[in-house]
């Protein structure tokens, strides 16, 4: 045999790789057959967005879907969350997959014709989507699904504002509904569509939020001298607080001080007696995370000093870091190559520096938290940007391809 028989032999795929791209392309077919259907819920849910707390039409409509699949439904978890549960043989092992549902407060710009009805409120981040695709695969596991053991199906409310996946959590979540892994799925824009990434480790970024609060001593802006100008303490501030990452976060760690806010003063002539600064603070390692945490006050109340000022600092923790466990990193990341296709699997997917409350799942149970490009489109959050309907069949058809392999 030659160099060029042994390296073709080598390359072959093996039984066990041919007969999982062969399931992979069973479960494709039937859930791309009927997508239509999944794409008009999509379109329904993007048409009728709902806040934190608020997505009773939206638990409604996935309650109601999943009795009829044959799920045992709970209700009312966190208020407005849905768990759907499927058991078939005798298996032992559970396995939990997330969908957010919630919208956010911003008006829609797109012009679709299933734009927006709520004034104000808009599916701008894709959760309509990543709820369309979970119940495509719910109902391709509940009419054909070949599995042994417990499938969760969880959809959660308030994950942009409400910290929803935490007050799962405490309702009892994993107590009341047991797995033994999780894994959730979100968009990205500008990634190629239906691509899919995988992080092992850091995923996403904590996000914490700081208001400081300069208080000087206002006055005519003619007589300056006569005051202590908060306005220019905030100038030096702003700039200040951009050294915390420069010179004290390892320079090969990750760490964001983003001031997106100040407010102060009336008029051009008045100096005012204080100045109102908000900002947010991101970093994928709990030390970076504490660091930044102690150096913002220190360093706004040491700059206001030096002026004759003094600083306030309210710290308010939020969502931390998203950090991905590896065993089952690997196994998504497998499964990922064995239904779309290796060439479809970003093997250099990077970390985002958003947040994402999924983070409180993974703090609890091992699991995963995954990408799937948007391909091109708006931004996340932006009053343009919109779900691509042409990712729904292969986010669905991992799903469930992941369900059928890890409760095999």
């Amino acid at each position: 045999m030659g160099s060029d028989d042994t390296r073709a032999l080598n390359q072959a795929p093996s039984l066990a790789q041919t007969l999982a791209r062969e399931a992979s392309e069973r479960i494709g077919a039937v859930i791309t057959a009927g997508i239509d259907e999944f794409i008009a819920i999509r379109q329904d849910i993007h048409r009728h967005p709902e806040l934190a707390f608020k997505e009773h039409r939206t638990a409604a409509l996935v309650a109601e879907r999943l009795t009829a699949w044959g799920y045992e439904v709970t209700t009312g978890v966190a208020q407005t969350g849905v768990v759907g549960t499927l058991r078939r043989g005798n298996g032992t092992k559970r396995l939990g997959l997330r969908a957010d549902m919630d919208a956010l407060p911003i008006a829609e710009a797109t012009g679709l014709p299933y734009a927006s009805v709520n004034e104000g409120v808009m599916h701008a981040c894709g959760h309509d989507g990543h709820t369309a695709a979970l119940l495509a695969a719910a109902h391709y596991l509940a009419k054909h699904g070949e599995f042994d053991g417990t499938l969760q199906l969880i959809f959660q409310p308030a994950e942009e504002m409400g910290g929803g996946a935490k007050k799962m959590i405490a309702d009892g979540l994993f107590e009341r509904f047991p797995v033994d892994a999780v894994f959730g799925l979100h968009n990205w824009p500008c990634v190629d569509a239906g691509h899919l990434g995988c992080v092992n480790g850091p995923a996403m970024a904590s996000v914490d939020q700081a208001t400081i609060t300069v208080r000087g001593k206002g006055g005519h802006g003619a007589q300056p001298q006569e005051t202590v100008d908060p306005i220019v303490v905030s100038a030096h501030l702003i700039t200040a607080l951009q050294s915390i990452v420069s010179r004290n976060v390892n320079p090969l760690d990750m760490g964001v001080v983003t001031i997106g806010a100040i407010h102060g003063g009336f008029a051009a002539n008045v100096i005012p007696d204080s100045v109102e600064l908000k900002l947010t603070a991101r970093s994928f390692k709990p030390e970076v995370r504490e660091l930044l945490r102690q150096r913002v006050p220190a360093l706004a109340k040491a700059q206001a000093e030096s002026f004759g000022a003094t600083a306030e600092v309210v710290y308010q923790w939020g969502y931390p870091a998203v950090i991905n466990h590896d065993e089952e990193t690997d196994f998504a990341r497998t499964v990922a190559q064995e239904t779309l296709g290796s060439g479809k699997v970003d093997a250099n997917f990077r970390p985002r520096t958003a947040s994402e409350d999924f983070a409180y799942m993974l703090q609890e149970k091992p699991g995963s938290y995954l990408f799937i490009g948007n391909g091109e489109s708006a931004s996340l959050h932006s009053p343009k940007y919109d779900f691509n309907d042409a990712i729904l069949a292969p986010a669905a058809t991992y799903w469930a391809r992941l369900a059928e392999r890890y409760l095999a």
